[in-house]
């Protein structure tokens, strides 16, 4: 049966006013997706800062870090959290055993509390990333003023190294 013009017409505005339905088939798919990429990328590693003036010195250690304070030593800069606390150049003419800037920042740190898991007897931990040309003299001035601050359980960042195949 043919219809009238009219009669098409009100059909095609009809069929325009027609909302269309929201396909959520295609908005499930990609929350699923999205689920599946936030659970693979969301592991527990933990990442240490990284710096360009840091030469870390290799380790085929298996023991992944932890949360601690972590004090950087480049080949200028003691950083502490990021924060430049003291300049190595100062260091090297400085007789003292401890540095003064350093535990004053220590302790700033853990009056923040913000790491918990303290045993008083072992002390609080501490992260020393230190340039591998860091001298002895400089890293024993640092971990004298660690234990002065209640930092004992000192850990050293080290890049991972493949183990050989056996």
């Amino acid at each position: 049966m043919k219809t009238s013009k009219r009669g098409r017409r009100i059909e095609r505005q009809q069929k325009l006013l027609k909302k269309p339905a929201l396909n959520l088939v295609s908005l499930m798919d990609i929350f699923t997706i999205l689920v599946f990429f936030l659970l693979v990328n969301s592991s527990n590693t933990q990442q240490l800062p990284s710096n360009k003036d840091l030469t870390l010195p290799t380790s085929i250690a298996d023991k992944a870090p932890k949360e601690t304070v972590v004090i950087a030593i480049t080949r200028e800069d003691i950083l502490v959290q990021g924060q430049r606390v003291a300049r190595l150049s100062e260091l090297l003419n400085h007789q003292q055993d401890t540095i003064e800037a350093l535990k004053k920042e220590l302790d700033y740190q853990s009056s923040l509390g913000y790491i918990a898991d303290i045993d008083e007897s072992a002390g609080r931990a501490v992260t020393i990333m230190g340039d591998e040309n860091v001298p002895y003299e400089t890293l024993r001035k640092i971990l004298k003023t660690c234990q002065q601050a209640n930092y004992r359980k000192i850990a050293f960042a080290a890049n991972q190294q493949a183990k050989p195949k056996s």
